[in-house]
Order: C-alpha cells, then structure tokens, then sequence
C-alpha cells in the first residue's frame, strides 16, 4: 500500500500569466502558496490483473485504454506500466471545482504514487513537468504551470516561466514575523458555488492566442501587481500587499464574463465594509473561495459566517508532495 498526498493552493499574485497562451509570448510571474489542505492517492496491489478506480465514480477495467479517467489513463501510459494489478483511491480535503488547483494536486499526488510504485526517485521539477505534460500537451486542458509546480514544490514560492516553458522555482523570501502575520491574517470563505474552470480559462486562453488586447494588457497588468506583491511580502509589508489584492480583483474581474457574479460581488463588498483591507476570489473565477487579508479576524470572520460562508482555516505546507506511508 501506496500513499501519498499533495497540497492545494492559494495564489498571491501573478494568476493567468502561468498559461501557454501568454507566457510563451511574454513569460510569466506567479507567487502562490501551498496550504494545509490535500489531494491523497492510495495505490495498492490487486490479486487478479486488473485496475480497479475509486473517486467521485468507480471504475474496474483490464486494461489502461479502458480507463475513463483521463489523468488515470495518461499517468498510466507515462508510467509504461503494463499487465496493471492496481487499485488507486482518491480523497481529498476540499471538492474540485473550488479553485484550490486540485487537478494539478490530483495529477502530481497519482505520478509520485506511480513512481513510488516502480520504485523510481524522481526529483520536484520532474515530476511538476510530468504532470504539465498530462494536463497541457497530453489532454489540451487550458491551464496553466502554477498547479503542478506548486503542488510538487509547495512552500510560498514564485514561480517564473520563461517564453520556453522553462520555470525558475525561488522560495519566497517574506520576513519570519511576516509570515506568521499573513498566515494568521488571511481568511479563507468557500462561496458556497463550485464550477469549472475549463470555460473561462478556455476564453482566456482563445483571447490571448488570438492577441486580444484587452485581453493582453489585463495579464500585463496583473503581472506587474504579482512583481510588486513580491515586493511587498518580501519587505514585510503586508497592508501594500492587501492593496495589490483588491486593485488585482478589481482587473481579474474585467478579465473575462462569468469572473464573478451579484452574490459573490455582495460578499466581497460585505468583507470590506468589516474589516477586509484586499481580497480576491482564488482560481479561474465564477464561484470557490474568496480570500481576504485582515486585521479584525474575529470581527470579520463572524459577520461573514452569519451571512452563510463557510469558513476553511489555513496554514502554509513545506513539505510539497510526499510518500505519507509505503508498507
């Protein structure tokens, strides 16, 4: 028995310039963090030659082609494995569809699993590649490399991708205090609405292939609030860096339809009139988590709780994604 897990993520700055669509053109700029909330695989090995998959529906095939799953089936064919004995579990902390970057979590959490399973080391950036290959290349899926990296990496990390796809991984250097402050001054509110991502980001990502201005000074724009948000974290600056978050809100919203809607618009106007100096909400847009900055937590986080919003509490993870158990 394999398992494994990997953490989900909040993005502080950058967010949209990770996709192909812009930094192949332009490079791009992200600062994300990985939190205390996971993705968890467990891989075990079965009797009869079969594969046997447990997520929000079950699969038991023969075959890798039979896969339904198309991460599963992609992963599998990377890994050459043939004449599969294999069960493999997912759980998770939190649902897809909330912004987290679960996919990339799933994706790296089931390649670590695999490799495990073969008995092969494989290093951080390797397997972050590995998984961009399955979403990217392999399935055409219009996301971006701050998933993948950040799941694999974890850490509060910047993450800077040259014209190439080549991606330059520095840890964050945001003063001790610093970080202890912006732990424990940013909420997290789940909407109450999941979604995909697939068609916003697909819009995103026509637009900019298509060098929609529009479009394109958007991405600039927030990727030089993503500089200056580094800027500000990095000298312990945390108001500055709640600013950047609702000037980057107030331009993630004109991005493209659908980014927001009335009832999280409310929301967030409701957070500011209580204490909330910046927010935004985490991921492609249209529902999962709005995150706030704060220096009246209490105050905040019962006025939003008595609105309806679910409150998720967390920590930064160090730890990237890992081998939990091998027995």
């Amino acid at each position: 028995m394999i398992i494994t897990r990997s953490p989900l993520r909040i993005s502080l700055g950058g967010g949209g310039t990770d996709l192909p669509s812009f930094y192949r053109q332009y490079g791009g700029f992200v600062i994300a963090a990985a939190i205390d909330k996971y993705v968890y695989i467990a891989l075990h090995e079965t009797f009869r030659q079969q594969i046997i998959l447990k997520y929000s529906r079950m699969e038991v095939v023969e075959t890798v082609e039979q896969i339904q799953h198309p991460i599963v089936r992609e992963a599998l064919r990377m890994m050459e494995i043939e004449n599969p004995h294999l069960e493999i579990a997912s759980m998770s902390d939190i649902p897809s569809g909330t912004g987290l970057g679960s996919s990339g979590s799933f994706t790296t959490a089931l390649l670590r699993a695999l490799h495990a399973y073969r008995k092969n080391f494989i290093p951080r950036e390797q397997l972050a590649e590995q998984a961009c290959r399955i979403e990217i290349d392999l399935l055409k899926e219009p996301v971006g490399k701050q998933d993948q990296y950040i799941a694999s990496f974890g850490g509060l990390t910047c993450l800077t991708i040259d014209r190439s796809g080549e991606v330059f991984v520095e840890p964050l250097k945001i003063p001790a205090e610093a970080l202890h402050n912006l732990e424990d001054n940013l909420l997290l509110f789940f909407t109450g609405f999941t979604r995909s991502a697939s068609d916003l980001l697909r819009d995103q990502d026509r637009r900019s292939r298509d060098g929609d201005r529009e479009m394109l000074a958007n991405l600039h724009f927030i990727k030089e609030l993503g500089l200056e948000s580094r800027a500000a974290l990095e000298a312990g600056d945390l108001r500055r860096y709640a600013e950047l978050m609702h000037i980057h809100w107030q331009h993630k919203k004109r991005r493209t339809p659908g980014m927001s809607n009335s009832c999280i618009d409310r929301y967030y106007e409701l957070a500011r009139d209580n204490g909330a100096l910046g927010g935004k909400l985490i991921g492609a847009g249209g529902g999962g988590f709005l995150m706030f900055y704060s220096e009246h937590k209490t105050h905040l986080r019962r006025v939003l709780c008595e609105a309806g919003l679910r409150e998720v509490r967390l920590r930064v993870d160090f730890s990237g994604t890992t081998v939990i158990s091998q027995t």
